[in-house]
């Protein structure tokens, strides 16, 4: 066994990603408006297992997306945090306030996803910032060994490969030590193929098979997301990648909620009306 292979197996693995690894599905949610801790327990209550915050694409701040986190942690649920792109300065904070994991947009190469792993563990393994004590150990004092060593364990390193050069690197970018789950952006890849939105053009299937077998071959889970197709989806998990199901994201589900409540106030409203006229 190489050291590489040693490093590789080092890592316990958080419980979700156990979970994966058994191929059992897992719902996640994803916050994009959402300010408060409810988000997160209103997740737990409809059978979720994680979320994930969207700072790439909102202006929630690291004090909220924190808060959310440890509340999160605090009810089981894992809670990731999508970073924007390159923002090497969010990592420890985030994590040292309560986030499982980080997802990192637009990862391309083996050494950009060395570098965002690295980040995320502490040393030998990386250069996280040493810390005294930590929310997803309830602020214990314990050995600093011991506490690395449960961090490093549990710590959600998730690189998102969104362009055809990720996907051309996607073999070593996953045989990364540290990295532990490599997800393909769909919405963003089939832009940068020239299709935006066209899920089965030969292009995208093409790349997406490339990336499932690039990670079969390096022994890491993939997931592939952006994609509301769900017979597309089904073929996709039959295909290798890992059930890691995005049930959605806040704007769009309270979007299709005020929607529905709207058209059955006003059908209501036209119902009486109606009714009012025949009788008169």
């Amino acid at each position: 066994m190489t050291q590489r292979d040693t490093l590789q197996k080092r890592f316990q693995g958080h419980p979700v990603m156990q979970r994966l690894a058994r191929r059992e599905p897992v719902a996640a949610f994803g916050v994009r408006m959402a300010r408060t801790a409810d988000v997160a327990r209103l997740a737990k209550a409809t059978g979720h297992h994680a979320i994930w915050i969207d700072l790439e694409h909102s202006t929630i701040g690291l004090d909220v997306a924190g808060y959310i986190c440890a509340a999160a942690h605090d009810i089981g649920l894992m809670a990731l945090v999508r970073v924007p792109e390159r923002e090497y300065g969010a990592i420890g904070r985030l994590l040292d306030a309560g986030a499982s994991g980080l997802i990192f947009p637009r990862v391309e190469t083996a050494e950009q996803a060395a570098d965002l792993a690295a980040a995320c563990r502490f040393p030998p393994h990386g250069h996280r910032s040493a810390i005294a004590a930590l929310p997803q150990a309830h602020y214990r004092r314990m050995p600093p060994a011991e506490l690395y060593r449960l961090a490093d364990d549990a710590v959600v390193v998730n690189v998102l490969i969104e362009s055809p050069r990720g996907i051309d690197n996607a073999e070593a970018i996953a045989r990364v030590p540290g990295v532990d789950l490599v997800s393909i952006g769909t919405n963003d890849l089939s832009a940068e193929l020239g299709v935006p939105g066209e899920y089965r053009h030969p292009s995208v299937q093409q790349a997406l098979d490339a990336a499932l077998a690039a990670c079969a071959c390096a022994g890491k889970p993939l997931s592939i997301g952006g994609i509301a197709d769900a017979a597309l989806n089904a073929e996709l998990l039959a295909r290798g990648a890992v059930p890691f199901l995005m049930t959605g994201i806040d704007t769009d589900v309270l979007y299709a909620a005020m929607q529905e409540r709207a058209r059955q106030a006003l059908d209501a409203h036209a119902h009486a009306t109606q009714a009012q006229v025949q009788v008169h």
